[in-house]
């Protein structure tokens, strides 16, 4: 992996493919003209997140829709991730990133964890995903949380032990207006956390929040490239929307993991004999 990548931090139309196709379109341009070989968008990129009932119009086959084949044709040029309501083969919709690559979709995961709490409904109109994996594209092996994914560690844990060296994390975190420090605080513990997967990780760490309002939500922004020692090399604004570059290369990762040998001395199979023990003494238990 030797890549510039672009973090795209967009305002959304609700329920607007039309109009957030040509924004991405827009901020695509703009990351081909800074070179970036791949470009990633917030969560729900192309609908907006608030979109509660409109989720079942709004929802799209993704390789049967005219308004995607925009940007397939773009990622000829650029790699891109974007986030859709995804139509799925049993008429289930789905929160789903997808990773366009040289003209064909590559990867789509499917949000694995779905908020159902205090301002977050998203149990009530999408099916969770059921597959995790890491992927191959020609920029090097990648994997892609959505939000909420990104809070349970087993996830990026995971990824990596699948090979990923960078994981790109779509994001839509809204502000929840509680006060200054409140706000405040809600970027420090996603950037914590973020920091920490990366160091802990050896990996890269990708996270594309948004910005704007819907329906009365607002969000924060504060966009983050996060290197494998988990320092933030590349940060966008608050509130605004904004367009961040930065290089990532494996070299940075190989260091990372011989200087620190954590990832390389994981034991994935004890931690599934582990795992195994613990849910059959659980099924025991009733």
């Amino acid at each position: 992996m030797n890549l510039r990548a672009a973090i795209a931090q967009i305002d959304c139309t609700v329920g607007g493919l039309r109009e957030n196709v040509d924004r991405h379109l827009a901020f695509i341009d703009r990351a081909i003209r800074r070179k970036a070989g791949l470009i990633v968008f917030p969560e729900l990129s192309l609908t907006g997140y608030t979109i509660k009932d409109l989720a079942w119009e709004v929802a799209i086959e993704p390789r049967k829709n005219r308004l995607l084949r925009d940007l397939l044709k773009k990622s000829r040029q650029i790699s891109i991730v974007c986030g859709c309501v995804e139509s799925g083969e049993n008429h289930a919709i789905y929160n789903s990133a997808l990773f366009l690559e040289d003209g064909q979709i590559r990867h789509t995961h499917r949000k694995l964890y779905l908020p159902t709490y205090g301002m977050f409904e998203e149990g009530r109109y999408f099916s969770r995903g059921s597959h995790l994996s890491s992927f191959d594209s020609k920029h090097g092996r990648f994997g892609v949380l959505v939000c909420e994914d990104a809070w349970h560690m087993s996830l990026p844990y995971a990824l990596t032990m699948d090979g990923a060296e960078a994981i790109l994390c779509p994001t839509a975190s809204p502000t929840r207006v509680q006060g200054e420090k409140k706000n405040l605080s809600a970027m420090q513990v996603n950037h914590e956390h973020q920091r920490a997967y990366a160091r802990l990780l050896g990996t890269y760490f990708l996270f594309s929040n948004r910005v704007g309002f819907e329906d009365g939500v607002n969000f924060w922004g504060g966009s983050m490239i996060t290197d494998p020692s988990g320092e933030a090399i590349a940060a966008a604004k608050m509130f605004e929307e904004d367009l961040l570059v930065a290089e990532l290369s494996s070299e940075n990762v190989r260091r990372a993991r011989r200087f620190s040998r954590h990832v390389l001395d994981e034991d994935p199979a004890l931690l599934l004999s582990t795992l195994q023990r613990i849910v059959e003494t659980r099924q025991k238990r009733g």
